[in-house]
Order: C-alpha cells, then structure tokens, then sequence
C-alpha cells in the first residue's frame, strides 16, 4: 500500500468518525464535529479546504424563515385542517388515502411537521371504521422520510440542487421531480397495498379484543385525541418537533375532528403554496428568469438558487401582511428551531465531505467508483445506512450523494436511488414521529418494539425503500 493509499484511509477514518460522533451527539453537534473534521483535515493533513456548502445555506435560510413565518400565523393550523377533511371523506381507504394526503402536505410545506397533529385524526377514523391503526399509521410515518426528496423547499432539496444543479451533471429542479415525485407515489401506494393486508385485522385480533373486553380499551368508536403527543429531545433535524397551536384566539373556521384555522392562517399558507409553485414554474421555464450578460458566455439566467432564495424572501413579505403574524415569535416556532438546527449539521458535514471529496477524488473514483459502478445498489444501501445512523436527510445527501456523482453514476440514477433511500430514517425507532404514532394508538396494534429492528415501521420502511429506489432508478436511467 502506498503512502497516499496510507493517506486516504486515515482521512477516511477521521471523516467517518466525525460522522459517528456527530450522530451520538445529534442536532447541531453533526455540524460541530463536521467542522472539526474538516480543521483535522486541513491542519492535520494539509489538504486545501473544500467548498463550503454556501448555496444549500442560503436556500435553508430563505425557506426556513418563509415557512416559520407562515407557521407563526397559523399556516400549519390550516394545512392540517384541510388533510383532516381529506382523510375522513374515504375512511375505509385510510391506509392509502392517509400517507398520500401528508405526502402531498410535506411536500409543500417542506417538512414533515405536518404529521404530528394528523397522527390522531387518523388513529380515530381508522378505529372507529374498525381498521387496525397501526397500517395508515406505520405508512404515514414512513412516507415522510421521503417526502422531502420530492419538495421543492425541503433541506434535503436544498443539498441535493447544489449538487446536480452545476456542470457537468445540470440535473436541475424540474428534472429532480420528474424523478422522485412518481418513484415516490409509487412507493407510497405499493406499500399501502401491501401494509394493508399485514397483520391481524382489528376485529380478530386477539390482544385488542381481550382488552375491550376487560375494558382497558373502548369499543369502536369516537376516541378523537386532540393534543399532539410530545416528541423527546433530540428528535432529528430533518424530523422535527411538532408545531405549536396557532390558531387560539380569533379562530373563524371550524374543520373537521375539532382542528381550527384562522382566515389569516389560511391565508398564509395559500401564500407559500403559491411561492412553491412559482419556484416549481421557474425551474421548468428557465427562460422566464431574469438573464444577464456574462462575459465569454452571453445571455445567462439567474440560478435556481438564487430565484429560491428571493421567491421565499417575497413569501415572507407577503406573509407579513395577509397573515400578520408576530415576528417576535418566528424564532419560537417548531420549524425554525428544527431548520436552523438541519442548517448547522449540513453545514458541518457538507464541508468536510467536500473536502474529503476534493482531496482524494482519484481514488474515490478508483476504489469506491469501481464498487458502485459494479453494484449500483451499492449507493443507495450507503444512502440508506447514513440516514439510518444520522436519522436526518439532509445528512445523508451531502454525506453520499457526492461520492456517487463522483464515482461516475450518471446523476439521473443517483436522483432515483437516493430519493427512495432517505426512508432509512425510519430504521431504528427513536424519530419523533414513530414515537407519536405509537403513544396516539391507544389500541396498541403500532408498536415501537424492544430489539431495534421488531418495531412495527420496519416491514413497511424496507417495503417502501426497495420499491421506490427501485421505480427511481429506472425512471432515472431511461429518462435522464
């Protein structure tokens, strides 16, 4: 082995034990050891310092104020009411109506924030038709860890366009949907299939009936539980807490199962689904963006990154007056906590993969690449791994997907593959939202299991993961 072989493999060490430790800290301390790695490398090793991740910052920033703001003004309140209404017009298709209504709500909220107060909503219509909760419930879990694979304001978003938005790879936004957006619905709706006919059916099953007959648990019928259920410390980044009520005082519109919204609230939210939709058209029409003359290159449009950053700014302002939020309190709001939070890890680790990357990208091509070329599949286990070990997506993108574009995987495969691995969030049953949907199912069919891996999202997590990685991939390689 030679001295720069020697070289790599101490680096590469150094990178996945910042990594590590990272993990067991959680939160800001991925981005924390991220940097520390990244002054190892650069002080210890000598290596020229990477990019930092600028572009994916700036994109975090703008969304995450935007959306804190539409939270703050009862925004999330109004989202929520309304995936109520959906979910309790087709009550016995709930295992498949259930996932795809807080998939299409994550989407264009940018996180999945949006579950937490559904949980019940859809444990009490589940019940009281007599379906087992825990199959809309487990489903509607997962599908949020891949969600934001397919939103256009997500963190995972943000990483993934500063990686496949440049030359050589010119992989832009519209292109990225067009690949995760089916692969994903394809996923969500072979896994309700399949989830639906797992396990025992509420009214056979033997430890449900023999609770209702002790009368440890109610019958059938109205269990609406109102209050989100709390999330422990140290929930991941990209899975944050749920959001506070804002609907309280001023109250006017009454939707269903008793979630309230305001005029302004609602008003809001219509604000930053518009701003969403502009940022989805101007990524599919370039030529409607602002163009300017670059020298030895002519006539140029602005980058998506910087038409993100100003449609999320014009949101906010926009927000300010048909929502009139308080901004004293946009920095107390779920969203903003859980986005700065996702904004420090990927910095962190952004920075010291790319300097990884930037030092050694001869071997990584020649090792590492020669691997994933092989075995493609390769790349979306690693994916799937690291989301699983830092139960945050964004991690994982900035962690993998580089390594992949490096080693010569065409950028429309890595798309694919990656969007379906993000699931693996859900391994291990430590995410937030795992622990609220088993504390909201009182019928205690959804459980979080003693042995890692015996919990009731598992099953469907590997179901979901391997049809949507699947699907990804082909749509990937045969269209892009």
């Amino acid at each position: 082995m030679s001295a720069d072989d020697v070289k790599f493999v101490v680096e590469a060490v150094v990178v996945l034990g910042c990594i590590v430790m990272g993990t067991r800290a959680g939160g800001v301390g991925v981005g924390l050891w991220g940097g520390l790695g990244t002054a190892v490398l650069v002080f210890g090793f000598g290596e020229a310092p990477g990019e930092p991740p600028a572009a994916a910052m700036a994109i975090i920033l703008a969304v995450v104020t935007a959306a804190a703001m539409m939270q703050a003004a009862g925004g999330i309140d109004w989202m929520v009411a309304m995936a109520a209404r959906v979910i309790e017009k087709r009550p016995h298709q709930i295992t498949l109506i259930a996932p795809l209504t807080a998939f299409v709500f994550s989407i264009g909220a940018g996180t999945s924030n949006i579950i937490y107060p559904l949980l019940p909503v859809i444990y009490d219509v589940s019940y009281r038709n007599h379906i087992r909760p825990a199959r809309p419930l487990t489903v509607t879990v997962v599908q949020s860890g891949m969600a934001l694979a397919a939103s256009p304001v997500s963190a995972a978003m943000a990483a993934m366009l500063t990686l496949t938005d440049v030359t050589p790879y010119d992989l832009g936004l519209t292109e990225i949907l067009a690949i995760t957006l089916p692969a994903c619905v394809v996923g969500i709706v072979v896994t309700s299939l399949v989830v639906n006919r797992m396990w025992k059916d509420l009214d056979d099953d033997p430890e449900v009936q023999a609770r209702i007959a002790a009368g440890e648990l109610a019958a059938p019928g109205v269990t609406f539980a109102a209050a989100p259920a709390p999330v422990p410390a140290g929930a991941a980044a990209d899975t944050p807490s749920p959001p506070s009520g804002s609907a309280g005082a001023g109250a006017d519109v009454t939707a269903s199962a008793g979630l309230t919204y305001t005029a302004a609230g609602r008003n809001s939210a219509l604000a930053f689904f518009a701003g969403v939709v502009m940022i989805v058209i101007l990524g599919l029409f370039p030529d409607l963006r602002p163009a300017f003359e670059v020298e030895g290159e002519g006539s140029v449009s602005i980058d998506m990154t910087t038409t993100i950053v100003m449609v999320m700014f014009a949101v906010g302002v926009a927000i300010l007056f048909l929502g009139r939020p308080n901004v004293a309190e946009v920095p107390d709001q779920s969203v903003f906590k859980a986005g700065m939070i996702s904004a420090i890890a990927l910095f962190g680790i952004a920075w010291l993969t790319a300097t990884f990357i930037s030092a050694h990208q001869e071997q990584i091509i020649d090792t590492i690449g020669s691997w994933v070329t092989d075995v493609k599949v390769l790349f979306a286990l690693a994916v799937f791994l690291v989301a699983a070990l830092t139960t945050s997506q964004s991690t994982a993108t900035r962690t993998i997907v580089p390594i992949g574009l490096a080693a010569g995987l065409s950028p429309g495969l890595v798309t694919g593959m990656w969007a379906g691995a993000l699931s693996g969030v859900y391994t291990l049953p430590a995410n937030g939202t795992q622990i609220a949907a088993a504390n909201f199912d009182l019928s205690g069919t959804t459980k979080l299991g003693n042995k890692l891996l015996d919990h009731s999202f598992f099953v469907p997590m590997l179901i979901m993961t391997v049809v949507t990685v699947a699907v990804g991939a082909v749509i990937g390689s045969v269209f892009f």
